[in-house]
């Protein structure tokens, strides 16, 4: 399993990752990264921070910074990296996916060739 985050993503993750704590008063130990149904192309991406991986998580490792990916996402995932970035109309984690076949204006759904659900509009 393959995602890569860049530098500026990894510092970002790092940063958040020390200053958040969860539910139980613990640090987070990574990131979750999935791709769900949804979304105005059929998936969207979602990332939360985690203190432990589920049963069936996959685990990539950067920079002190653990991924969690479950194993349903993993195929739609595989190669895809983490960017953020800051602009004056946009500002946060971008993906770019090398299994998108089509992406969203917003950057937050994707298509992956004929099995993606159906999309829902979104609220741009």
């Amino acid at each position: 399993m393959t995602i890569s985050l860049t530098e500026t993503a990894a510092q970002r993750l790092s940063s958040f990752l020390q200053s958040t704590s969860t539910s139980e008063n613990e640090k987070p130990k990574g990131i979750r990264v999935s791709a769900k149904d949804g979304g105005c192309n059929g998936y969207e991406y979602a990332m939360n921070t985690t203190s432990k991986p589920a049963a069936d998580d996959l685990v990539v490792k950067q920079d002190d910074i653990t991924i969690y990916v479950d194993a349903k996402s993993a195929p739609l995932l595989e190669g895809m990296v983490i960017d953020f970035i800051e602009g004056m109309m946009e500002s946060g984690f971008k993906f770019t996916n090398p299994n998108a076949t089509s992406t969203c204006g917003c950057g937050k759904s994707f298509e992956a060739g004929d099995g993606t659900p159906g999309g829902t509009p979104c609220n741009q």
